[in-house]
């Protein structure tokens, strides 16, 4: 398997934000969520970067970034986008953001004020309640996690993240995505990003997806076992005027899944008057 490098950095209060770019045209940042990283993003970075210029990075806790013992909720992922978004000096880039990314994305917009031409949010983690057993038992236990022999640990990942597919996903995705957890970092780094896992977060800007007036497009796994397909339904009653696009045959994966659905999906979006 090819290496995926971010080959760029920025500094965050003193930890390292990996990041990277590519393209030329109008500015596109897009945001992944839990437990991926840039890498499973890489396939939209391809196929939008044809047309535009486009900006990924790993959030603080995930990927190439800083894994040391500190805040890596969603608390403080939106003002990682907004530092970058301010160092890249971009104004009124388009969003994308999956999962937890999506969920940045709307906080970037509604707690810092960052203003966005067009939003693009795939399963987000945006209507509570949310959290899964899984995630109750590691909040529960996160040391006895965190001690697990490496072996165990990996096949726990791996079990984990095929739950997030529809179909069956290839080894070198599935190496692709694990390879960040490995080793004692990666390892206790996988066990604190769900520990910090909070609806909180979510609770805090619900009531405000009503006040959204940026053109918005919400696009969703029919068959995601992770976040039911009712919530993009909900959400997009929630934010007015929102588009709603169910994808057929796809999980919470389908990032990776159905990448060329959801690329002419952005496309036919982003250039709509």
């Amino acid at each position: 398997m090819e290496d995926w490098i971010l080959e760029n950095s920025f500094d965050f209060e003193g930890r390292e934000v990996r990041w990277g770019v590519q393209g030329q045209g109008k500015a596109i940042i897009i945001v992944h969520g839990t437990p991926w990283s840039s890498f499973n993003l890489r396939h939209l970075i391809k196929g939008l970067s044809d047309e535009y210029k486009v900006y990924y990075f790993d959030l603080l806790g995930y990927g190439q970034s800083d894994k040391s013992e500190n805040d890596v909720s969603l608390g403080i992922q939106n003002k990682v986008l907004a530092a970058l978004i301010d160092f890249w000096k971009l104004e009124h880039p388009i969003a994308i953001g999956h999962d937890f990314g999506g969920t940045t994305v709307l906080r970037a917009h509604l707690v810092d004020n960052k203003s966005f031409e067009k939003l693009v949010v795939i399963d987000p983690v945006a209507i509570s309640p949310w959290g899964s057993p899984f995630f109750n038992q590691v909040n529960e236990h996160k040391e006895v996690f965190s001690e697990l022999p490496d072996y165990i640990h990996e096949a726990i990942v791996e079990a984990y993240i095929k739950t997030a597919a529809y179909k069956e996903l290839n080894k070198e995705t599935i190496e692709g995505i694990i390879k960040p957890w490995k080793g004692e970092k990666g390892k206790a780094a996988f066990y604190r990003q769900i520990a910090q896992a909070n609806s909180k977060y979510t609770d805090e800007i619900q009531d405000k997806y009503r006040t959204i007036n940026t053109p918005t497009l919400i696009l969703w796994g029919k068959d995601d076992q992770w976040i039911p397909a009712e919530k993009g339904v909900e959400l997009n009653k929630m934010i007015a005027g929102s588009q709603l696009k169910t994808i057929p045959n796809s999980g919470h994966l389908l990032i990776e899944e159905r990448h060329e659905e959801l690329i002419a999906e952005m496309k036919r979006f982003i250039k709509m008057r």
